[in-house]
Parts: C-alpha cells; structure tokens; sequence
C-alpha cells in the first residue's frame, strides 16, 4: 500500500542519514509518536540505530500522556523495555539540565503538535534547542502534519508583556506551520543557533488538514483525541481561563462547553447570526472530572460544516463575549495560577493580550478583529514563510 503522507520519522528509517552514525541518540517522543504501522519511534530508533540511543525525554503530559490537566508533573524513571532513563520536561524544570544532555551527542524530535500558539510542545522544543545550542549538541527533528493545516493563520500576534509557557514568542493563535517548520522560524527569529536538522515529510501539501494525510491519529494528549478536536482547539482552549466547562472530564473535550447556568436559547440565536462555517447544537454533559464535576451543564457541541469558513479563535471570542452578556454575575475568569505563572490572569496568557479582556468584557464589536489583526498577520506570513518545507 502506497501512503499519501509519509512522515519524517519514516523518512529517518528508509534512509538513516550518515551524521547520525556512531552518535549516542536522545529521543523526544510520546504516545502519538508512532509510524503508519503504529511502531513507536523509539522502538524503531533502537531497532535501526542499535545500541545508540541512550535517553528517552517526554513534554507536557508525560511519555505515556497520563496525565490530563495543566501543571500535573510527570515523573523521572527507567523505561523497562529499553533500559534506559526517561527525563521529564514537565517536572521540577521544563527546560533540560546540563546532566540530561551529558547523556547525549544528538537530540532527535517526534513530536505531534496541533498549530495552536498555546500549546506547550514547541516551547519544550525551543527550550532544548537554547540548551542545545549553549552545549554544541545537534538537534534533529522528524517533522509531523499541522493537523489543522498549513494555509490558514488566525489570531493576534501574542504581546511580549504576556509571554509564558503557553506562549514564548510573537506568533498568531493558530500559526499554520509544522512542528518542523516553527521551530527553524524561533532558530532563526529569535536567534537561538542551535544546529538544527529538519527531516521533512513526503507527500504532505499545506492545505491538508490530518483527514486527508490517511496517518492514524494517536491523542498526542489526553484532551485531543480526535482531529475534530484540534479544529475546535485554537478558540476552546480560551475557556481554560473561565469557570466555563471546555468539555474536559467528558467524551467530547473542546468541542463540547457550557456550564450549569447558561441560557443556550438566547446564546444560540445570536451566535448563529455572527459564526460562519459551524453548527452549534445544544446539548447538556455531566464532567467526570475538573470545572462542574457531577454537575449537569448547559451548552453547546460545535460541529464544522466548512472547514475553510470556520475561524475557530475568533468563533469562541464571540461566544464567550455572549455568555458574558447574558451571565454577567454568573461568569468570572479563573485566578492564577496557570502554567507556573502565578500573578497574571490565565486569560491573559491564553490570549495574549490585555486589550482583548477588555474588548470582551466591554461588549466591544469583535466582528472588526479579524480586520484589526490583518496587517500583523500579513507581516507574520511573510516572515514565516521563508520557513516553508512545502509547497
């Protein structure tokens, strides 16, 4: 069977380059991080690279993605099959020690990420390029699908005042570029120097959103287990920093919200004036875990009926500044802390911006956003695209 995509990992194992010959290998992978044939990249590193790889290192989540929510630390250990240590970047540090990297000459990265600027896996990268960089190790990554695609940009650029691990550098909320490519952009931009090797994929164009790569979908994390999940994700991900349910503790995270004082009728009949590209049916849930647990709430499913008119950040700013109009005593933005940032809001961080809180809170036009955000898209395309693998 011929594959439509074949993924960097694949790419690593058909023809295994001559640098990495005789080199000891460290690998930052997870459960998603597996070929069309669900072999783990670490099986198969060790299986065609025998002997070298020496170290085993996991992101938010943890190497098995146990763990569901934010700051749950993963642990440090052995992993049994292999022998050989597993170090945590999500633990007391989520930048990786000199020790860490002592076991090590070269990094290899098979990380899934989902295109969203919040979305911590980047930043874990980014941090290993900048320790990378400082000890003369290398760096390789095995490039992955943007599973939302790679031609759509969406969101404001996120203000330095509000950098945090949920958003280290200046990129829009849904930046349309592969694990590969956004990390040659922060190399490159933000003058890290690490010496960096892409291994792109084949056959993947940027248009394609994960449907169409024909790779199974593996939940990179416990809240995205499907690819409907990470389309909805850009915009759900902002009731993180409210006492809205974003659906966690359910069978639908994300694509699912509500809470047990919303007033769907009057949401619904507005919402449906200004979201395009989506359908919002009405639905109760009960979480199992985390905001509203054994409690019944009130809400909406989004369900995407056109993939190109949908604008998922700008679609939940508008139902978010609705559920804030017809719940103003009910609604509140969650306190810190949040990602290990202790002093400001959540919902800045997520956002990026201060101004947006407002704009929400005020009742301000959001329909004018997207003109709002145009230019300093405009000048992040142009930038980023110079770190383009595919055409």
């Amino acid at each position: 069977m011929k594959y439509k995509v074949t993924i960097g990992l694949e790419n690593l194992i058909t023809d295994p380059p001559e640098y990495l010959m005789g080199k000891r290998l460290g690998l930052l992978s997870n459960p998603a991080s597996v070929d069309h044939h669900f072999n783990h990249a670490s099986r198969l590193i060790h299986e065609f690279f025998p002997g070298q790889l020496k170290a085993l290192f996991s992101p938010q989540h943890g190497f098995y993605a146990e763990k569901q929510d934010n700051m749950i630390e993963s642990g440090h250990f052995l992993e049994p099959e292999l022998n050989i240590p597993v170090n945590s970047l999500y633990n007391d540090t989520r930048i990786p020690t000199k020790e860490m990297f002592d076991q090590i000459d070269v990094l290899l990265v098979d990380i899934q990420d989902v295109g969203t600027r919040v979305y911590t896996f980047i930043y874990t990268v980014s941090y290993c390029l900048e320790v990378a960089a400082k000890l003369d190790k290398q760096v390789v990554i095995l490039d992955r699908p943007n599973p939302i695609g790679g031609t759509q940009v969406e969101g404001n650029i996120l203000s330095k005042e509000f950098a945090s691990f949920v958003g280290r550098f200046p990129i829009p909320m849904r930046h349309g570029l592969t694990i590969g490519e956004i990390l040659q952009f922060f190399n490159q931009e933000f003058h890290i120097g690490c010496d960096l090797t892409i291994i792109p994929m084949t056959g993947w164009k940027r248009q394609m959103v994960w449907q169409d790569t024909r790779l199974p979908w593996i939940a990179p994390s416990p809240n995205l287990p499907t690819p409907q999940s990470c389309m909805v994700y850009p915009g759900q991900v902002i009731f993180e920093g409210t006492n809205i349910s974003e659906g966690r503790g359910t069978a639908l995270p994300f694509e699912q919200f509500g809470a047990p004082f919303l007033y769907t009728i009057k949401i619904k009949a507005e919402a449906d004036e200004m979201i395009k590209g989506a359908c919002l049916r009405p639905v109760n849930f009960e979480p199992t875990s985390g905001k509203w647990q054994g409690n019944v709430c009130k809400g909406f499913q989004i369900h995407i009926t056109s993939m190109d008119e949908f604008k998922p950040y700008l679609s939940s700013l508008l139902l978010m500044q609705l559920i804030i109009k017809h719940h103003r005593d009910e609604f509140n933005f969650t306190p810190p802390p949040y990602e290990y940032e202790y002093e400001r809001m959540p919902i800045d961080l997520i956002l990026g911006s201060k101004s947006l809180r407002k704009k929400l809170t005020n009742l301000e036009d959001l329909t004018l956003l997207s003109d709002q955000w145009s230019q300093e898209l405009a000048t992040f395309k142009s930038i980023s695209r110079k770190y383009h693998l595919y055409e």
